[in-house]
């Protein structure tokens, strides 16, 4: 991704918001994003992608207030192919999520994998299939707009190690240093001033400045 477009922008904004705001602040996300034209299917995306980073209670109301303001059923409902849904497809959703983790975390992947499972086997196996596999692999959203929307979450949330490791990951998947640094900057008056300023400066340190 080599520029960071106004709906994207109003997306990694809405993504901090469903992470960290309240249901006005998602309400004020969704009509920016409605004024930037971002299309339904990232909207949709974003929100069954944030029960990774915000958990169900804050996805749960994002996708309530989605379906007030699109006033009907998901956009994507019976459009996506049967492995983006269906748990009969467990073993595609394991290949893929190896892919996409591979992809994101580059020549630390095999590192990750053996931290993660060094926590609980149950975890490395949860973060493929689930995580990267069942959700982060489905299409109607790109991973550097993924990217760019789990670094504003883990923003809002202050969960300073996955920042970085996804900040590295943005750059892994072909986003632009300078929209990374962009994306940031959109988050001001999104996030709280002291978890963006500890951001740019991981973002600094991933710089290597």
């Amino acid at each position: 991704m080599a520029n960071l477009d106004r709906s994207t922008a109003s997306l990694v904004r809405l993504s901090a918001r469903i992470t960290g705001g309240s249901e006005e602040q998602v309400r004020e996300g969704l009509a920016e994003c409605a004024a930037a034209a971002v299309p339904a299917t990232w909207l949709d995306e974003l929100v069954l992608q944030s029960y990774l980073f915000a958990g169900f209670p804050r996805a749960l109301n994002a996708a309530r207030e989605l379906r007030r303001v699109a006033e009907g059923p998901s956009s994507a409902a019976g459009a996506l192919p049967a492995f983006a849904d269906s748990y009969a497809n467990t073993f595609e959703w394991r290949l893929r999520g190896q892919d996409t983790c591979s992809d994101v975390y580059g020549p630390m992947y095999e590192k990750l994998r053996a931290n993660i499972r060094h926590l609980h086997p149950a975890l490395d196996e949860w973060m493929i299939v689930e995580g990267y596999g069942k959700v982060l692999s489905r299409p109607g959203l790109d991973l550097g707009r993924r990217e760019l929307c789990i670094v504003a979450a883990c923003v809002a949330a202050g969960q300073d190690r996955q920042l970085h490791s996804h900040l590295h990951g943005a750059r892994n998947v072909g986003v632009a240093d300078a929209v990374v640094s962009e994306a940031l900057t959109a988050l001001e008056q999104v996030v709280p001033p002291a978890h963006l300023n500890t951001a740019k400066l991981l973002w600094a340190r991933v710089l290597g400045k």
